[in-house]
């Protein structure tokens, strides 16, 4: 079946920069329409937000921009088009107030997706901005698109699409990476598809593995060579995971694909300086045991104290100054990422080189790309989403400007 929508822009891709561009396009007087294989739209958003929607940061700008790696002059331009203070200042618009947390991150005051989600959606459609979802896009045809429907297949021919399909990660959500092979036959560049913000896997022993499976690791520190994060890890059954490992996860995975494994080093007791905490060690009873000195000098937990002897091969020091240097390095190799379907996001993507500064593919005109399908990684705590936001919004300009000069 072909449906004659000459009119309409078509948006493949029904998360943030998909329904970001909708907005200003039909803002501008655009007819859109949004296609989905999913049954709802904005799923992954609503996961993002189920432990609280962190939207964005609040550090000053220069210091959020250098988050994002690559760091292409069209991405940061987008963001700086479109900063922290203007996705508050939108979130707002719809009735979401938001608050600025401990940590500098800025959630809706709600806490949760689903009220800006409902709301956003409710904009959209006073808008007139059709929604097909259950639509999966299976074939770029030139100037049209195929898609496989609840009705069969459908070919649309719009005046113009925007590709904002995601990544690889959360597959079950809708981003599942299918669109890589039908650019790559058209002759697009697309750097493979890796996990971001991911677990690695770690050799632990059986007891260490059946005890402490799904523990925190709080307020530590991490570093691979020079780059260092702060924050808490999880033990998992075969690794570790949590904000610690996503935030220096590019590292790791640059080391694991460049030397087979890496070595990240953990100090267990950031808030204390080395001869501190040496200094408490020294103050022990006589005739006290290892895992007391531990637990009641150096304040480590039961997962801490056996990360720690999984570190160091169960070969531990008991000289204070030894052990202290040990609790302050404590050394794991890690010799894998997570699968990327376990990932919170996904590096690689369409390269910024095959498009123009307006985001359209310059092998096909008229076809724009926007969000997580391009080339471009950033940690958790908000510039995700912040930047999923402000590049489907400057795709849209893109592509207003660009159907101006057609007319």
């Amino acid at each position: 079946m072909d449906a004659d929508r000459d009119k309409d822009i078509a948006i493949v891709g029904g998360g943030p920069a998909g329904l970001a561009a909708a907005e200003v396009l039909a803002g501008a007087g655009w007819p859109v329409t949004v296609y989905d294989r999913m049954p709802s739209v904005g799923r992954k958003l609503l996961i993002a937000g189920r432990g609280g929607l962190n939207l964005t940061h609040s550090e000053p700008l220069a210091d959020f921009l250098a988050r994002y790696h690559p760091a292409h002059p069209s991405l940061l331009a987008a963001i700086e088009a479109f900063p922290p203070q203007a996705l508050r200042a939108w979130c707002e618009g719809l009735g979401q107030a938001t608050f600025v947390g401990s940590s500098g991150r800025v959630f809706p005051k709600s806490f949760k997706a689903s009220p800006l989600l409902r709301a956003w959606l409710a904009r959209l459609d006073a808008s007139g901005v059709r929604i097909q979802t259950r639509h999966r896009l299976v074939g770029l045809e030139p100037e049209a698109l195929s898609f496989a429907s609840p009705d069969g297949p459908l070919v649309v021919r719009p005046r113009a699409a925007l590709l904002a399909l995601g990544g690889a990660s959360w597959p079950r959500l809708g981003s599942d990476g299918a669109w890589v092979p039908l650019l790559t036959e058209e002759g697009i560049a697309v750097a493979p598809l890796k996990p971001a913000n991911v677990g690695f896997a770690v050799a632990w022993s059986a007891h260490f593995s059946g005890r402490f499976a799904g523990e925190p690791l709080k307020r530590i520190a991490a570093r691979i060579g020079a780059v260092t994060a702060r924050g808490e890890a999880v033990a998992t059954a075969d690794g570790l995971e949590g904000g610690v490992i996503y935030a220096l996860s590019r590292p790791i995975r640059e080391a694991i694909e460049r030397d087979g494994a890496a070595e990240l080093i953990l100090d267990l007791r950031p808030d204390l300086e080395a001869g501190a905490l040496a200094a408490r060690l020294a103050r022990t009873r006589p005739g006290e045991s290892l895992s007391t000195r531990l637990r009641k000098a150096a304040g480590l937990g039961p997962v801490a104290a056996g990360l720690l002897r999984e570190a160091h091969a169960n070969a531990l020091p008991t000289e204070a100054g030894a052990l202290s240097a040990a609790i302050k390095a404590a050394p794991l190799r890690l010799r894998a990422a997570a699968p990327i379907a376990r990932a919170i996001s996904t590096a690689g993507g369409v390269a910024f080189a095959g498009l123009d500064d307006r985001f359209m593919l310059r092998a096909r005109p008229g076809t724009f790309v926007a969000g997580e399908m391009l080339d471009w990684e950033a940690p958790t705590g908000g510039y995700l989403l912040q930047a999923a936001f402000a590049v489907g919004r400057a795709a849209a300009d893109g592509m207003i400007d660009w159907l101006r000069t057609r007319n």
